[in-house]
């Protein structure tokens, strides 16, 4: 089914009004992105619309050129936009400011403009807030949610699942339900292998004595 203003391309916060404004404004979809760590996807992807409503846009010419406490304290206001509001306006502070120098205020241009995949990988590695997996991901993102796929997308972009593959509310709560199972299996594979490290500890102890 086409996005239609009913429809959000991406249904990610399960809010009409947050999944509108990621799907129809770059910048939004990009400060998304910025917010999305240690928090639950649905508050990362709120922040976009938390910023419009406080600080009346999400332009990033105009981010940019604002007092940027200006900008902390709309993330700090209650309900804060992250766990971490300071440091996180900080980012998304340099990441309308990174938009706004380096083109011209167009985030478009950051994925229309790449070479191909490598450079699009690169470009999104440089943004502030947004490291080498997180800019593998958003290769996925351009390619599958908006139809840009530069040379060889199909090689940068994560083979494992991420955002670039949910579409629908459905399709997140079963990639948050995917997300939480694999965590868990971390955290069993790691608890399982204290043990075994505790005999050897003890045993080196009565060497010494």
């Amino acid at each position: 089914m086409p996005a239609t203003a009913t429809t959000p391309r991406m249904q990610w916060t399960g809010d009409l009004e947050a999944d509108q404004l990621v799907s129809d404004d770059p910048t939004a979809l990009l400060i998304g992105f910025c917010l999305d760590q240690q928090v639950p996807i649905e508050w990362a992807f709120m922040g976009p619309l938390r910023m419009r409503e406080r600080l009346g846009t999400v332009d990033p010419v105009r981010i940019a050129q604002m007092d940027p406490a200006k900008v902390e304290s709309a993330f700090r206001t209650p309900p804060a936009l992250h766990r971490f509001p300071g440091s996180m306006a900080q980012r998304v502070y340099g990441l309308c400011a990174a938009i706004a120098n380096d083109y011209d205020g167009d985030a478009t241009r950051i994925w229309n403009e790449a070479a191909d995949a490598r450079d699009l990988e690169k470009r999104f590695a440089a943004l502030p807030g947004f490291g080498a997996a997180k800019a593998r991901i958003m290769v996925g993102v351009v390619a599958k949610q908006l139809g840009v796929r530069p040379q060889g997308w199909e090689q940068v972009a994560p083979d494992w699942p991420t955002l670039a593959d949910v579409h629908t509310i459905a399709e997140r709560e079963a990639y948050q339900t995917q997300k939480r199972a694999f965590k868990a299996s971390l955290r069993a594979a790691a608890a399982a292998e204290k043990p075994s490290a505790k005999p050897a500890a003890s045993a080196r102890k009565r060497v010494k004595r």
